[in-house]
């Protein structure tokens, strides 16, 4: 068997570094804690933030979607603007056409009154 003295001074280095280990029990325990409360933090943030980028991709769906449904409407009223267009053009075009035959029947009425 060992010497007492020698006993009681192995057991107050086991009874320190006993204390040593239930303080860094205590501060793992702490850390741990903290970390789940960082994850569950952590996971929040991502929640949240992939609820506002779906919320943010489904607003540009949307407008992407009006827009092109403005766009279809626009191009189909311009359609029919041209159209009507068109069919003005031609309509000033036949009046403009009316009015040249008038005039040059009217240069040949003055001109041939000239004439006798």
């Amino acid at each position: 068997m060992t010497n007492p003295a020698e006993f009681d001074a192995r057991l107050s280095a086991v009874e320190s570094r006993m204390e040593q280990v239930a303080a860094d029990a205590a501060a793992a325990v702490s850390d741990a804690a903290a970390a789940r409360h960082l994850a569950a933090a952590r996971d929040r943030d991502l929640a949240d933030l992939t609820i506002k980028v779906d919320a943010n991709r489904q607003a540009i769906n949307a407008l992407g979607v009006q827009t092109a449904s403005r766009f279809d409407h626009l191009e189909q009223r311009m359609d029919v603007g041209f159209a009507e267009m068109r069919t003005g053009f031609a309509e000033m075009r036949a009046k403009f056409d009316q009015t040249s035959a008038g005039m040059a029947q009217i240069v040949e009425l003055l001109t041939g009154r000239d004439d006798q």
